[in-house]
């Protein structure tokens, strides 16, 4: 069993910047992935989108939209991986979901509200 704790959402303007953190515990074994979705609010009756993933060996995937504003990092030795959000833009509200994959196991967390002001 693995437990994932997010942190760091909450209410900023646009052009700001926020930093989510996912801390892992429990059964944690190398070679795992660690990620970001988001479900806006007008897309609720759909998956979650991927917003940026890195494994354990610290490969990293961005979506498109992420690109150039968005940077997702990790610290093995705290299990926690981060995602650091510059020049937030309206659109980017959001809950984010953080992943957690190793071998046919995922978890998800429970969510943390991202809002941008315009």
């Amino acid at each position: 069993q693995v437990q994932l704790v997010e942190s760091g959402g909450g209410l900023v303007q646009a052009g700001g910047s926020l930093r989510l953190s996912c801390v892992v515990s429990g059964n944690i074994i190398s070679g795992n992935s660690m990620g970001w979705y988001r479900q806006a609010p007008g897309n609720l009756g759909n998956q979650p989108e991927l917003v940026a993933a890195i494994t354990s060996a610290g490969i990293t995937t961005y979506a498109d939209f992420a690109k150039g504003r968005f940077a997702i990092s990790r610290d093995n030795i705290k299990n926690t991986a981060y995602l650091q959000m510059n020049s937030l833009k309206p659109e980017d509200t959001a809950v984010y979901y953080c992943n957690f994959q190793q071998d046919l196991y995922t978890k998800w967390g429970q969510g943390t509200q991202v809002t941008v002001s315009s």
